[in-house]
């Protein structure tokens, strides 16, 4: 199974989704799962992980029991071509480096250079940023690439994004 998961933050909240699917082509996620979490650490520049990790670990229990083959997240897993950790990473290490977690981002990150595989998807000409821990960037990049969707994000991405955002 693969898992995707984002977190959107209200004012006095913040709401985790996570979708799963069989296969990088799949159409429809099998399950949505909702997270509410009420307490909600502050955000500090340059350690967004703290405020959102939690949240993530916290939608992740309703997929205990099952075989993760990969988690994709909204964001970075390497920050740098120094193994400088961003959300992705720090999720990799709290599962003990057991599940392969993806990182798909909208924006460059300036010191991020080699470890950045760029995905074009659609009539696009701007690409979508894939970083990766546990499997090859490439291969990573190539099963975002595979995912249904005639648009720069994939639809079940998109979907996962409009789901966090609704009230």
């Amino acid at each position: 199974m693969i898992v995707a998961i984002d977190v959107h933050y209200k004012a006095d909240y913040a709401k985790a989704v996570s979708i799963t699917f069989e296969d990088w082509e799949d159409e429809k996620p099998l399950k949505t799962d909702i997270a509410i979490i009420k307490e909600v650490a502050p955000y500090v520049p340059g350690q967004f992980y703290k405020r959102e990790l939690p949240c993530i670990l916290e939608v992740l229990k309703y997929s205990e029991g099952v075989k993760i083959d990969a988690i994709i997240v909204d964001g970075y897993v390497l920050l740098d071509d120094y193994d400088k950790l961003g959300l992705g990473g720090f999720l990799y290490d709290a599962l003990s480096k057991r599940i392969p977690v993806i990182g798909v981002a909208k924006t460059h990150f300036y010191s991020a250079r080699n470890v950045i595989q760029e995905v074009l998807r659609g009539e696009t000409i701007r690409p979508l940023y894939v970083t990766s821990l546990g499997v090859d960037p490439k291969i990573a990049a190539a099963n975002i690439q595979r995912m249904k969707g005639d648009y720069r994000m994939p639809d079940l991405l998109r979907l996962l994004d409009q789901e966090t955002k609704r009230v």
